[in-house]
């Protein structure tokens, strides 16, 4: 596996770190509507059910804006998509500050989840195509890293803005300002990325090689790996297929399809964004009633995301990708059954009972950060070739946000149906299924080119072994 050149390190972690902002505010979207949705219910006196609707119309959305990507990142470029996404994030987190009722603030919630469906998916994409394969898994898990860090300062934001009653004296105002302060990091991103190149992979692939050899050059590759990059890319576009007419043509081509759909559902049903859209709510069947109690647990949760995802981008690299996700489904089966089970023992009255119930969801997080959370962006960035990566990063990442709109609109109602304890249960019993998945399909792709790996798939290789 060669390394990435010392004077070239610099350039590239600036070009990951920028991309990556689009991972802050998808971050940032996901943990504000935590701590805002009991604000908003009472200012509007809202069921449950609108609550949830409320919730999952940011997803919703994301799902029309990752199918809109496919298209505008193939004809514009990714660079171009992920501006034209900070441009709707701006706009709609502004929106959703003034709505003056729920119906406009489900629509505004619906225009804001275009741009987070769009960020989903050509962030990763684009982080993919242009970082040397020796740093590629970490790169695509600064994305992931990103979103936890909007998570955690969304929820301490949250934490800060419900210790008030009313900002500027209305009634409510906290909610505004949870919702509408992300079009501040929205703007930041923008100017950052007018400073980043186009992907190199999507220049040779519309036509551009010298602009591609420069933008190589600007990331300053020595010689030797400059040609080879541009040999394996050419090589590839020898398929000159379209996305569709390689999906309608070729087999192998649709098992990527499905298996980057099985990765998302799979990462949407462990169950991770239970806690980050209802975290105090959950709390509070933990038995912790303060209203502050559960926003700064909420915070907690958020931490813990953010270090956990160390763990993946420490080791994403050195110990490969399967290793890590097989450890991730120990720990976040086994947490699931202990938080599951202390909820049907009952935690009333037993704050000892609590406090394990609050660690076991701890060590949940843990084990979703340093292994689902970051690895399945990863791997749904590798396993397409060039020709059809557009349409298979559309379908795995669409798949990804109809199933987290799943996940946000049925929670609530398990919990009523099912009671606590056993919702977690199932949960736990997924993730330890989710293991057989990974043992019979998905391969291992640490130090492999993207190239590589689409000539094994496209070779009929079985899935499992396409990283070889």
């Amino acid at each position: 596996m060669s390394q990435v050149p010392r004077k070239a390190k610099g350039i590239v972690y600036f070009i990951g770190f920028t991309a990556a902002l689009a991972g802050l505010l998808f971050g940032l979207d996901i943990g504000v509507i935590s701590g805002a949705e009991g604000f908003i219910q009472k200012d509007f006196k809202l069921s449950n059910a609108v609550i949830e609707f409320i919730v999952s119309a940011l997803l919703v959305g994301a799902v029309f804006g990752a199918l809109a990507s496919a298209y505008l990142s193939n004809h514009f470029g990714r660079r171009n998509t992920i501006l034209f996404s900070a441009v709707i994030f701006v706009v709609g987190s502004l929106a959703c500050a003034v709505a003056p009722s729920e119906h406009v603030l489900i629509g505004a919630r619906f225009f804001l989840g275009i741009a987070v469906g769009m960020a989903s998916f050509t962030a990763p994409l684009y982080l993919a195509e242009i970082s040397p394969e020796a740093v590629r898994g970490g790169m695509i898990s600064m994305y992931q890293l990103m979103i936890t860090i909007g998570i955690v300062l969304a929820f301490a934001s949250n934490t800060w803005l419900a210790s008030y009653a009313n900002i500027g004296g209305v009634v409510g105002g906290h909610w505004r300002v949870m919702l509408g302060v992300i079009a501040i990091p929205a703007a930041v991103m923008f100017l950052g990325v007018l400073f980043l190149p186009e992907s190199p992979r999507w220049l040779c692939l519309k036509g551009f090689r010298d602009r591609a050899e420069a933008v190589f050059r600007k990331m300053k590759l020595d010689e030797a790996e400059l040609r080879a990059e541009l040999a394996a890319i050419e090589d590839s576009l020898k398929v000159r297929q379209s996305g569709l007419s390689l999906f309608l043509e070729n087999s192998n081509f649709r098992r990527a399809i499905a298996l980057g759909v099985g990765l998302q559902v799979i990462q949407q049903f462990t169950g991770m964004n239970v806690f980050m859209y209802y975290a105090p709510r959950i709390f509070n069947i933990a038995g912790f009633t303060d209203t502050l109690d559960q926003m700064w647990g909420t915070v907690l949760v958020g931490v813990t995301n953010v270090l956990a995802t160390f763990i993946a981008i420490a080791f994403v690299d050195k110990l490969g990708r399967k290793p890590i996700m097989f450890a991730g489904f120990v720990v976040m089966g086994a947490s699931m059954f202990a938080v599951g089970t202390f909820f049907n023992i009952g935690v009333a009255g037993k704050p000892e009972l609590a406090f394990a119930a609050i660690a076991a969801l701890l060590l949940f997080i843990i084990g979703f950060a340093m292994s689902a959370g970051p690895i399945i962006w990863v791997l749904c960035s590798e396993i397409y070739p060039l020709a059809g990566r557009d349409l298979g990063v559309m379908a795995s990442t669409g798949t990804n946000w109809i199933a987290n709109a799943i996940v946000g609109m049925t929670f609530l109602t398990m919990l009523h149906k099912l009671g606590d304890g056993n919702t977690f249960l199932l949960y736990g019993a997924l993730n330890v299924l989710f293991i057989l998945f990974f043992l019979f399909f998905v391969p291992e792709t640490k130090g492999v080119s993207l190239e590589k790996i689409e000539a094994n798939l496209l070779a009929g290789r079985p899935l499992r072994k396409i990283g070889r």
